[in-house]
Order: C-alpha cells, then sequence, then structure tokens
C-alpha cells in the first residue's frame, strides 16, 4: 500500500490576493522558504522513495530542502518534475486580483459547480482532475506497493486529487482546504484509497513511518469501529 504525501507550494507575494495560476518566476518569499524549511524537517522522518514537484518554480522550491533534507538523512529518493501536477491552466484569469474576479459571473460556478467550470482560455477543473489523479495512479503503480512519496503541487490540484481520494463528486472539492506548505497523506490500497490526514501544518509525521512486516499484517479492509491509528496499526 503507497503512502502518498500531498504537499502545496509554500507562500509567495501573489498568494492569497492574486490567482498566480502559471505566471512565470513566481518564487517563494521570505515565509514560504521557511515554511518550506519547515516542512522539509517534518517529513524528513520518513524515508521517501520519490520526491515529485510541479514545474512552476515555487513548487521547485519547496520540494527542493524536502528532498534534500533526505538525503542529509541517507537516503537517496528519486527527483522528478511532472507537468501532470502544474498548476490549473487559469487562462485569462492569470495574474488578476481575487478581488476582482469575484465580481465574474464564473466565479459562482466556480463555487457551486466546479465541473462546469472551464476557465477562458484555460483548462477545465475537470480536465485537472482527471490528469492529477492520472499522475497520482501512474507513480503509485511506479514506485510499487511499500512506497512513501511526495507530491508538491498547487492548492486545487492538490483538493482535486482529495476530493477523488474520498470518493466525492468534484462539485464537492472546495468544501476541501488546503494551505501553503500543509500536508495531506492519503494512503492508496488495491480496494480503495484513505485519506489519512488533511491540511496539516504542524502534526507529527512519524506515525506513518511502514510498519514492521514481521510484526504484523497490512490490510488494506477498513477497520470496523475506526481502528487506534496510524501510529499502532
Amino acid at each position: 500500500m503507497s503512502t502518498l504525501l500531498l504537499v502545496r507550494h509554500g507562500l509567495t507575494a501573489m498568494t492569497g490576493p492574486v490567482l498566480a495560476g502559471r505566471t512565470p518566476d513566481v518564487h517563494l518569499d521570505e515565509r514560504g522558504l521557511k515554511q518550506a524549511d519547515a516542512v522539509a524537517a517534518r517529513i524528513a522522518v520518513l524515508p521517501l522513495a520519490a520526491v515529485v514537484t510541479s514545474p512552476l518554480e515555487r513548487c521547485v522550491e519547496t520540494a527542493t530542502p524536502i528532498r534534500a533534507a533526505q538525503v542529509e538523512a541517507g537516503r537517496d529518493p528519486s527527483w522528478d518534475v511532472d507537468e501532470r501536477m502544474v498548476e490549473c491552466g487559469y487562462g485569462e484569469w492569470t495574474g488578476r486580483a481575487i478581488k476582482d474576479l469575484a465580481k465574474d459571473p464564473l466565479w459562482k460556478v466556480v463555487q457551486a459547480q466546479p465541473s462546469a467550470a472551464r476557465f477562458p482560455g484555460g483548462e477545465s477543473l475537470t480536465e485537472v482532475s482527471a490528469r492529477a489523479v492520472g499522475a497520482v495512479r501512474a507513480w503509485d503503480a511506479r514506485l510499487g506497493p511499500d512506497a512513501i512519496w511526495v507530491a508538491c503541487s498547487h492548492g486545487d490540484v492538490i483538493k482535486a486529487i482529495l476530493a477523488d481520494a474520498l470518493g466525492l463528486h468534484l462539485d464537492q472539492f472546495q468544501r476541501v482546504v488546503v494551505d501553503p506548505c500543509s500536508v495531506s497523506i492519503v494512503r492508496y490500497t488495491d480496494t480503495r484509497p484513505y485519506v489519512l490526514r488533511t491540511n496539516d501544518v504542524g502534526g507529527d509525521l512519524s506515525g506513518f513511518l511502514p510498519p514492521v512486516k514481521k510484526r504484523r499484517r497490512r490490510t488494506s479492509d477498513a477497520t470496523v469501529g475506526g481502528g487506534a491509528g496510524a501510529g499502532t496499526v
């Protein structure tokens, strides 16, 4: 059962007031660099098989210290830039102020029925979901059933992956919150994904270490009653 850590990039000067989208040369600011170092230190307790990142600078700059911390711990996870993890193509919305976009009629569609939303000159959210979920499934198959790996991407991309893992229709994905440099964890099995953690910005991740195979049997069945938690099962 592979375990995926979804990491959103850290803060930039544009994060929040402006829809950065695929604007080039958007880098982490001082806050974002500190966030990236902090999340790398948290993840360092886990042996990663791969670090996969969106090609945009803010994600590469978040993913780089994650891999560096692994190397410092004596590990050598693969490093891959995957175009399928890139930010949504917002088209004509790219680079515009959020306060102005909120006045556009399309804004209400994005909020209430995102599966019907296509950004002018850009992607539909359905297309974003399909490519991102397809990328995750392909990486799971490539890395194998026991891998722990990181995908560093963007808010709407991660929300779409989490909605799929939760079995939610894309129209429900706005109920999912993904903050800068948060960690969300999904364990994929032969029968279903398990969403183990969402939007975590400070928790201990050591409970997600691989189990000792000789001591316990891993099953893909859901535990009736809820189980004892990630660190004990």
